[in-house]
């Protein structure tokens, strides 16, 4: 993987993070830093999901593979959320 493809990867994770947490209902108390490693995770995960499952690679924008990732964002920050809460 290039440096461009880190960056890429690192600026798409914060905003599938961020539309994740946006996601969810109620006020969270999760940190930014958070948000961002759980979109990172949440976008690379999703995009292996959506490759196995063979939406990945569709003509256009993927809704189906960001549907993934945010969905997998959202269960991210949830699940980071009630660790932080059990402290």
């Amino acid at each position: 993987m290039e440096i461009s493809g880190i960056v890429t990867a690192i600026i798409i994770g914060a905003v599938i993070g961020v539309l994740g947490r946006l996601a969810l209902p109620g006020r969270q108390h999760t940190g930014i830093l958070w948000t961002i490693v759980v979109g990172i995770v949440a976008a690379l995960i999703g995009t292996a999901l959506a490759s196995a499952m063979g939406v990945a690679d569709t003509k256009g924008v993927d809704w189906i593979e960001l549907a993934i990732q945010i969905a997998l964002a959202a269960g991210g920050v949830a699940a980071v959320e009630r660790l932080k809460g059990r402290r």
